[in-house]
């Protein structure tokens, strides 16, 4: 749990937390490495001077009369003196070990080892007294017989070293303690500089009037940014349909409930005229309640077009039975169908088949089957035809796979040219005085295409008159 976490995260901030965190972490690091790399520099001339000066002493070893001898001239002896700042110390042993010259507490090095004889100069960190010391020695080989070699050390105490050191790392040091705020500086500037095509994205948003909802120029944003734009613009397109649904809604409700409102007022006035007789009063009362239950029945569709359209209910997916729904539609109909004297029955596979589960919403699968039910209950019957008759059938595995659902009657069915248009809201075929609101099939199409399906119009009896119609709703096999 973060006790300091903000709210809202900066992107600004966290971008600048980011990029100076290293940089100030790596700081001290380049620092250490700073000072690692001056004390290799500061030790180099230094080095060559041990070396050259140990060289030097090991050719005045001497060989007399079988002796080893060490013969350091005076002024040899002052320049190894004369030193202001360091200490210089110098030994010579001979082959048995003797001091032959200078000091006698200098540390040995190691035994030599057969490569050591190479008259190579080595060297190596030490203390004398407390005091560390760099040392420059050198194994010199004796012309006597069976002799060991003769050691030659010159050491130097590490003062003008520490300085020359200190100053390496000052010309360093210093420079970066100027130069790391003006990184700070620099770094930010460009972040500002690049977070200002965000702020001009969202100055030109604020600057939008409310009904601007045309898409927002993606060319104008950085490339980072533009996956964002058009994200934005997918949402105001879908936004722009949605309002656009609503106005047609509006428009259509409108239009539809005009005529049934106008029927209501003029049965009203009716009923209200003076010297109107009972039976014309009762009349009017019924048209009255047919006008009003019309309205109501207009609404109903129009709310259940709209639910469709919105894909509201989009996210509300769970498994459905579509045979339990089917046959739980069909017997809702039953009074219906008993009222117009219609055959409405159903065949089809019993409830509880895994393969006849869809993911979809209960509802409104339920509405389209209503719908499709309700409109063959409107156009079975045909005058001089017989008893009308309306089957809904669902059928498992149907050429292509997935399911079938099926609903057809006896009517006088739809010519090919109209099984387009009658999928348009507010179209009716003309000659079928059947009463109704054209909106009923399209509700049908709008709820299939959200669940995957596809609606189609057939003749039920081809060849026969009348050919009736058969609505088949095609449900993809599950991947």
């Amino acid at each position: 749990m973060k006790i300091f976490q903000r709210e809202q995260r900066s992107l600004f901030g966290e971008i600048l937390d980011w990029m100076l965190t290293p940089l100030l972490l790596l700081w001290p690091v380049s620092l250490a490495l700073t000072w690692l790399v001056a004390q290799g520099l500061a030790n180099k001339p230094f080095d060559r001077a041990l070396e050259y000066n140990a060289h030097a002493l090991a050719q005045l070893v001497t060989v007399q009369n079988g002796r080893v001898l060490f013969n350091l001239p005076q002024p040899a002896s002052e320049i190894l003196r004369a030193d202001e700042s360091d200490i210089i110390y110098y030994q010579v042993l001979g082959p048995k070990g003797e001091l032959l010259s200078g000091e006698r507490e200098l540390p040995l090095p190691p035994p030599p080892e057969e490569r050591s004889f190479s008259g190579d100069v080595r060297l190596r960190d030490a203390e004398l007294r407390g005091i560390d010391i760099r040392v420059a020695y050198i194994w010199v080989r004796v012309p006597l017989p069976g002799a060991p070699a003769a050691l030659v050390q010159v050491a130097e105490t590490r003062s003008k070293r520490s300085v020359l050191a200190t100053e390496i790392i000052k010309g360093v040091m210093l420079p970066q303690f100027a130069i790391l705020p003006l990184a700070v500086l620099l770094v930010w500037l460009a972040l500002v500089r690049g977070i200002r095509p965000l702020s001009e994205l969202e100055s030109r948003i604020r600057a939008r009037r409310p009904d601007d909802l045309s898409p927002l120029d993606d060319h104008a944003v950085p490339q980072e940014v533009a996956p964002l734009v058009g994200s934005v613009n997918d949402l105001l397109t879908r936004l722009k349909d949605s309002i656009a649904t609503q106005k047609r809604f509006l428009a259509d409700a409108a239009h539809q409930l005009k005529t049934p409102l106008a029927g209501l007022r003029m049965q009203a006035e009716l009923a209200q005229r003076e010297g109107a007789s009972e039976d014309e009063l009762k009349q009017s009362l019924q048209q009255i309640g047919h006008a009003s239950v019309r309205a109501t029945h207009t609404v109903n569709q129009l709310l259940a077009l709209a639910r469709a359209e919105g894909g509201s209910a989009a996210a509300a997916h769970e498994p459905c039975d579509l045979a339990q729904l089917t046959i739980e539609a069909v017997r809702e109909a039953v009074p219906a169908a008993l009222e117009r004297g219609t055959d409405l029955g159903y065949e089809g596979p019993e409830p509880g088949a895994p393969h006849l589960v869809r993911l979809g919403n209960p509802l409104l699968l339920k509405e389209m089957l209503r719908n499709l039910i309700e409109n063959a209950l409107h156009y079975a019957r045909t005058p001089g035809t017989g008893a009308a008759v309306v089957t809904v059938r669902l059928r498992a595995n149907p050429p292509g796979g997935g399911l079938a659902l099926e609903v057809e009657d006896n009517g006088p069915g739809v010519p090919p040219a109209e099984r387009e248009l009658v999928f348009q809201p507010f179209y009716r075929a003309l000659g079928t005085n059947v009463d109704g609101t054209g909106l009923g099939l399209p509700i049908v199409r709008e709820i299939a295409e959200q669940h995957g399906a596809s609606v189609s119009l057939t003749d039920a009896h081809p060849g026969q008159q009348p050919p009736g119609a058969r609505f088949v709703v095609r449900f993809m096999a599950p991947a």
